[in-house]
């Protein structure tokens, strides 16, 4: 698990079709000091996080997976929860 903060929202014209319904987030991993730690990412999200917002983030492939219900889905990053301030 990792902490990220939302830069935005992404929108792809073509995606896997396990993808399909799916909010798809830019999110910039952080490390424990707050500051950034590698490139963005993209990751799956359930829970309505918006731009800015600090969320928790999985990269279990299986459960992300498990969650989209598609064992071949390129699914890596999830969010887990919204972080409170």
């Amino acid at each position: 698990m990792q902490i990220g903060e939302v830069r935005g929202h992404a929108v792809a014209t073509v995606k896997h079709s396990s993808m399909q319904g799916w909010r798809l987030l830019v999110v910039q991993p952080l490390s424990a000091d707050g500051k950034e730690d590698g490139e963005p990412l993209l990751a799956i999200d359930s829970l309505g996080a918006g731009a800015g917002d600090r969320v928790i983030l999985s990269n279990d492939g299986m459960g992300a997976r498990q969650l989209v219900g598609h064992m071949n889905s390129p699914v890596r990053w999830m969010v887990l929860g919204i972080c409170d301030r």
